[in-house]
């Protein structure tokens, strides 16, 4: 057994939208006319936060101790009984301590569950700006600035689960290393669109 690897233990998707009070009619510059409000008004704010914990992995080994002939189904290493602190170190470059891992037994498999390790969750923000402008009565223009990650958030993708690649007592230097990100950083992008 073990968890499932697209297990997400927690997520929230939090969005809005907000139409700002400003122009023809509404709190603030409500007394403009022709021109003057077809700038001002129709703008309206939105915004999606996302918020996920990470997904499951299972420590690996880059050899097969097993001898069973078996390349597709990676085998586990197993846990370090002398190992003590925590596991999880939350860094880009160790995200998890290799030293609380052994090689199995030549002809054994390790004792590490399948996918016992949750790797790094998501934070990011979208907000985009919208403004909706009659141009006549059936014609609409609509101008659209939208920014992805605008808070810039690094969000690192799963770490190399790979422990040991042979059958020694050191591990791999690049386990628990992570080398990519999940997410793009911050995107802006503009938009003008006729709709009638």
């Amino acid at each position: 057994g073990g968890r499932e690897t697209t297990d997400v233990r927690h997520l929230a998707v939090i969005n809005g939208t907000y139409e700002l009070p400003i122009g023809h009619g509404k709190n603030t510059l409500g007394n403009l006319s022709g021109w003057r409000d077809k700038l001002a008004s129709g703008w309206s704010i939105s915004g999606i936060e996302t918020l996920q914990s990470g997904l499951p992995f299972t420590p690996q080994l880059g050899y097969n101790p097993s001898n069973n002939g078996d390349s597709r189904n990676p085998v586990r290493p197993s846990w370090n009984p002398a190992f003590s602190g925590p596991v999880i170190l939350d860094a880009p470059n160790e995200y998890f301590n290799p030293n609380a891992f052994i090689t199995p037994a030549s002809g054994t498999y390790g004792n590490v569950g399948r996918d016992v390790l949750i790797g790094p969750g998501i934070q990011e923000l979208d907000v985009s700006a919208l403004k909706n402008t009659a141009v006549t009565e059936r014609v609409r223009l609509q101008f659209r600035a939208e920014f992805f990650n605008v808070l810039n958030h690094a969000n690192f993708a799963t770490p190399n689960a790979v422990v040991f690649t042979s059958a020694t007592t050191t591990p791999s230097p690049t386990a628990g290393v992570i080398s990519a990100t999940s997410t793009t950083s911050r995107q802006i992008q503009f938009g003008l669109k006729l709709l009638f």
